[in-house]
């Protein structure tokens, strides 16, 4: 079914332009209470001491009823004016000609009237010329900028704007300068250039509040919440628009209120709360409709029809649709016209009436071409693709789809590096889902000509494609040559967070409230953002970023080159609404299998997944299900061969090595196969080219284990014991798992004894001058951050993790709270952290619970510690799936270890082998016990 989408206008404000015109004044922001439109632009200009005091009066007059802020009332004001404008031209008075034309144009702009408008503004433009006055002839040149971005003839618009920017810079008129970036951003980011919109927006900010623009500023923050808002951060959009909310109602900005009011009301109606989202739609359109602004009021009504169409109420949904459409066509909004066009069809699409819903979408895709709206092309033309498809038209649907997946990707290039550039890749899933879905079909009707191995390729387009971006930033060094003050400032705001991050969890531990929790978090989440916008900016200014080429995912063939060897099958899943798919990929084949949807597959995994995680008496043929959906098609190709795994959605949680073989219940796959896992395959061909020639370090491993969590731990009291082990029939402590959860509660970090057992057998594996074996106190944060842990080719942490699925920043392990004076020391190594280690090792063990575990992003996978010390230059990283026993913890991995330094196997062939041992020992049989562990990134 087509998606219907919002068309939201942000920063839709009257300008308040200070420009000095002689003996003329300009209104103040306080002063002028109009309406909105697609950018900001002409203040009303009063003309004072001229010789015609007539003109003079008739322009008071006006200015007075244009402050009134109605329909009515701007008409008056404008009759007013054209008798003032003969008046001013009968004495020869240019100056006061071209302030009344300038103000005459922005009435008409404001009512709809975009032509009129024009033709005022460039009979004002030779008048200033004329006189020699550079802050009226950039005002009018911004105004101009502003119609042709209503009209969508948006390169037009950038060429008048970027007319007046160095006028207003060379008049020193600050308020013009950061109206006129403020527009500019606006136009930036109606073409999909996110962070070049983000540029300029924010270079407008500081210079609004430092006029002070009281109604400027709303209008930036509104704009740059309509950014985050495209890119996907509703709750970030949330936080900019309702700073802005305020500060228009202070100025009694009606026009601007109301933009903000259906701009929060599209947020919520984007997170599902479309009660709420009627609401606030419901306060904005009176005082809409009040100031005259059709433009807003057409964006509204079209937005509350989106609302009406997602509550299944589609006759009401066509009615306010229809409202819009009128008055898009009325005001010359071409981009909006389109947007409703597409709407309108989606409700036909929901209806059942195919050809009338792709007849609205074929009048709608000129025209968001004409204007150059790229992401409403790509999503009519998805649309049309579904259509299409539905119809049977599937070679007339992939045509479609292929070139809104390339726009896609081009959108994607221009979002904002990082994070920001993720979460939009989240939200456009549904066109690599629909794409890979038709050449499947294809696949299906043509099986010889290759769709199978296309669709393989747009799955890996689909994917981790910000891990991608990471790994090559590392190899790159992006924060080589950038400003040392940005680096500091990283730094300082890394160290602020945990710090907050500390004092929450020492709050925890006594007695707190929930307001004091709360204002923490406020805190912290205000912390990540700056974080977040900061690292954005350092890699916009690192001289090594702008020269950066990021890698592509591979297709079949270069997957097959660069990634496989003659004893690997790569197994990829996608998970899809319809059905879902797997591709067993060998060096010279590949076959491709269909699926249960997505549903079916998530009703058998879970419960599984969840009696695995929690049940020590779970057997391996409970995952039988499981394994006959995943494994039974494909099991006459798996010849014991090792099995690359690239998982997607809940899969992604799943202990392969722990499924069974098909026609053996009782027997796990890790009898017959290696199994290592990735998020892309094109994950392990990028590893392998940045570490082809890397030296190898020197010494051999390093071992942080059983820290100090508890203020009643002995070892505070009593240093001699701190080389106390426990037995191994201390049944107490065999049930402890390492573990920590992240509510508002106290976590429980009790003492896990046996991870000292597991660091000192690692240990007596190798010469005392190739170690470094860290317990209890000098298992510290200081020591796993210092410098010299690069010396060292596997590094092992033996302690309790943490994962914070909303935030990934906090996510991390947890090491000595404490230090040898007893004081209370941070003892949280966080992924930021982690991401400023320079750690070269061949394998990084996580021997912590949920270690492989993170913030599942759709098109991303899970975003955790993996991709944290792969980035810090981790080859190889062993990591869990669930909260692991200690006890069978520390007997897996001294087993694994004596593969690895006695037996010198790989580590993939050393985990497989020492889960083999617990599987075959009785006591530790079942895959609780064993199955957490896995194994990312190149197996060689």
């Amino acid at each position: 079914m087509i998606k219907p989408h919002k068309s939201i206008k942000i920063g839709l404000i009257t300008a308040t332009l200070s420009v000095m015109l002689g003996e003329s004044v300009v209104a103040t922001s306080s002063q002028l209470k109009t309406s909105s439109s697609s950018l900001e632009s002409t203040p009303i200009i009063l003309a004072q001491n001229s010789s015609n005091s007539e003109a003079d009066r008739l322009r008071q007059e006006g200015l007075q009823l244009f402050q009134q802020g109605t329909a009515e009332s701007l008409r008056q004001a404008l009759e007013k004016w054209q008798v003032a404008r003969q008046l001013y031209r009968a004495a020869g008075d240019r100056r006061g000609e071209a302030v009344t034309l300038l103000s005459m144009g922005r009435i008409n702009d404001l009512l709809g009237e975009k032509q009129t408008a024009l033709d005022y503004y460039n009979q004002a433009l030779p008048l200033y010329r004329a006189v020699g006055d550079r802050g009226g002839e950039a005002t009018t040149l911004s105004n101009i900028g502003a119609v042709y971005d209503s009209l969508g003839e948006k390169q037009t618009a950038l060429d008048y704007l970027n007319q007046a920017l160095p006028l207003f810079r060379a008049v020193e008129d600050i308020g013009g300068e950061a109206a006129t970036l403020n527009n500019i951003g606006h136009v930036y980011d109606s073409l999909g250039e996110k962070q070049t919109a983000l540029d300029y927006l924010n270079q407008a900010l500081p210079l609004r509040r430092a006029v002070p623009d009281t109604g400027g500023e709303a209008a930036t923050l509104n704009n740059i919440g309509d950014v985050y808002d495209s890119l996907g951060e509703k709750q970030t959009a949330l936080d900019y628009l309702n700073q802005a909310l305020p500060l228009r109602r202070a100025v009694g900005d009606r026009g601007g209120e109301a933009t903000t009011l259906s701009n929060i009301g599209a947020v919520y109606d984007s997170l599902g709360e479309k009660q709420t989202a009627l609401d606030y739609y419901n306060q904005a359109l009176p005082l809409l409709r009040a100031v005259g602004d059709r433009g807003m009021e057409a964006t509204t009504l079209s937005n509350i029809g989106a609302v009406y169409d997602s509550l299944g109420e589609k006759q009401t949904a066509l009615d306010y649709y229809n409202q819009a459409l009128h008055l898009r066509r009325a005001v010359g909004d071409r981009e909006g016209e389109a947007t409703t066009l597409s709407n309108i069809g989606a409700v036909y699409d929901s209806l059942g009436e195919k050809q009338t819903a792709l007849d609205y979408l074929n009048q709608a895709l000129p025209l968001s071409r004409a204007v150059g709206d790229r992401g409403g092309e790509a999503t009519i033309l998805t649309g049309m693709a579904f259509l299409q498809r539905s119809q049977g038209e599937l070679t007339e649907a992939l045509v479609n789809m292929e070139k809104a997946i390339n726009l896609t990707e081009e959108l994607r290039s221009l979002a904002p590096p990082g994070e920001l550039r993720q979460t939009f890749f989240s939200t456009v899933q549904d066109r690599y889902q629909l794409y890979i879905e038709l050449l499947m079909e294809l696949h299906q009707q043509n099986p010889q000509k290759g769709y199978d191995a296309l669709a393989f390729h747009a799955s890996e387009r689909s994917r981790a494609r910000r891990l991608l971006e990471l790994l090559a930033e590392a190899g790159a060094n992006i924060r080589e040559g950038v400003d040392p003050q940005l680096l500091q400032q990283e730094q300082s705001l890394i160290q602020q967070l945990n710090a907050i991050e500390h004092q929450r969890y020492e709050l925890t531990q006594g007695q707190f409230t929930t307001e004091q929790i709360d204002a923490l978090k406020t805190q912290s989440q205000s912390l990540i953002n700056q974080l977040n916008q900061l690292q954005t900016q350092i890699r916009v200014v690192s001289p090594n970023y702008a020269n950066l080429q990021y890698p592509q995912p591979l297709n079949l063939e270069q997957v097959q080159q660069q990634v496989l060897d003659d004893d690997t099958l790569l197994l990829q899943y996608y998970l899809g609404e319809e059905r879902s798919f797997l591709w067993a990929v060998t060096k010279d084949s590949i076959t491709s299998y269909i699926l249960p949807a997505q549903g079916e597959i998530e009703a058998v995994a879970a419960p599984y997944r969840e009696a695995i995680n929690r049940d020590n008496t779970t057997t391996v043929a409970q995952g039988l299900p499981l394994s006959e959906i995943l494994i039974s098609p494909v099991v006459n190709q798996l010849n014991n061969q090792r099995l690359l795994i690239v998982g997607d959605g809940i899969l992604q949680f799943i202990p392969f090595a722990a499924l069974p073989i098909p026609s053996q219940p009782d027997t796990p796959l890790l009898v017959e196969h290696e199994i290592v896992t990735a998020s892309s395959a094109t994950l392990i061909a990028i590893q392998r080219e940045q570490l082809a020639n890397r030296d190898t370090a020197a010494k051999i491993v390093a071992v942080l284990a059983d820290p100090i969590f508890e203020s009643n731990d002995q070892r505070l009291n009593q240093i001699t014991s701190d080389n106390n082990s426990p037995s191994l029939d201390d049944l107490a402590l065999a049930r402890a798992t390492r573990s920590l959860g992240l509510g508002d509660t106290a976590p429980q970090l009790n003492r896990l004894k046996y991870s000292r057992v597991e660091a000192e057998n690692i240990a007596e594996l190798v010469p005392e001058n190739e170690r470094m074996k860290a317990l209890g106190f000098e298992a510290s944060r200081y020591l796993a951050t210092h410098p010299n842990l690069s010396e060292y080719q596997i590094i092992h942490f033996a302690t309790h993790g943490l994962i914070d699925t909303v935030n990934p920043e906090l996510s991390g392990l947890v090491l000595s709270l404490f230090n040898y004076q007893g004081e209370s020391d941070n003892g949280f190594v966080r992924l930021n952290d982690i991401f400023n280690l320079n750690l070269p090792a061949e394998l990084v063990v996580l021997s912590a619970c949920q270690t492989g575990l993170g913030r599942e992003v759709r098109g991303e996978g899970l975003v955790g510690l993996t991709r944290g010390f792969m980035y810090a230059g981790a080859r190889r990283v062993v990591v869990s799936l669930w909260n692991v026993n200690d006890l069978a913890t520390s007997q897996l991995m001294t087993r694994f270890y004596q593969e690895i330094l006695n037996e010198n196997q790989q580590p993939i062939i050393a985990l497989r082998e020492a889960q083999l041992e617990m599987w075959n020992s009785g006591q530790w049989q079942s895959p609780y016990y064993w199955g957490a562990f896995t194994i990312q990134g190149d197996w060689r």
